[in-house]
């Protein structure tokens, strides 16, 4: 199995990454690539933009990381109860490459935050749109109270019933 875990975020130490990738690395014998947003890095996108620069090649490499995995994670980070900026860019300049971004991959979605809310808005919003980018959502979690629940030094999920939701949801990938 061969998973692309990412967090929409380009907070270079996003708990969304950590908990992409930790998420990512509990299917036993996977291979677990993870990305980092700000290796997608392009302008904003625009339909002038788009006429002036074409598809950038940034864009290409997202939509065949995609292409060439089995299964994707994705943890999103919560800007002002929405997508973070950076995603929204790559999300805006991948789908004219392929519209449908997520090419019916099995799709984990999650969020965190610090606060109760577990950024609870934007994996609405991202699981509400995702049939129109072609994400096969297996499953979708919340993980509120990132430091609370999460020890970033041993890198372990302290809460056992949120890991077991978290494992359970991992392995919905391979079905």
């Amino acid at each position: 199995m061969n998973i692309l875990a990412f967090a929409a975020s380009n907070n270079k130490n996003s708990i969304n990454r950590t908990l992409a990738t930790y998420t990512a690395h509990l299917f036993d014998n996977a291979n677990v690539e993870t990305l980092d947003i700000n290796d997608y890095e392009m302008p904003i996108f625009s339909d002038d933009r788009e006429k002036e620069l074409g598809q950038p090649a940034q864009a290409k490499q997202f939509i065949q990381k995609i292409a060439n995995a089995d299964a994707i994670i994705v943890s999103y980070a919560e800007h002002n109860g929405t997508f973070t900026a950076a995603y929204k860019n790559l999300f805006d300049w991948a789908s004219r490459v392929n519209n449908k971004v997520y090419q019916n991959k099995p799709t984990l979605f999650l969020s965190t935050s610090p606060g109760a809310n577990g950024a609870a808005s934007v994996l609405a919003a991202a699981s509400q749109s995702a049939p129109y980018a072609a994400a096969d959502v297996k499953a979708s979690i919340s993980i509120p109270s990132f430091h609370d629940n999460f020890d970033i030094k041993t890198n372990q999920m302290l809460n056992e019933e949120l890991k077991q939701k978290l494992v359970t949801a991992v392995y919905s990938l391979a079905s």
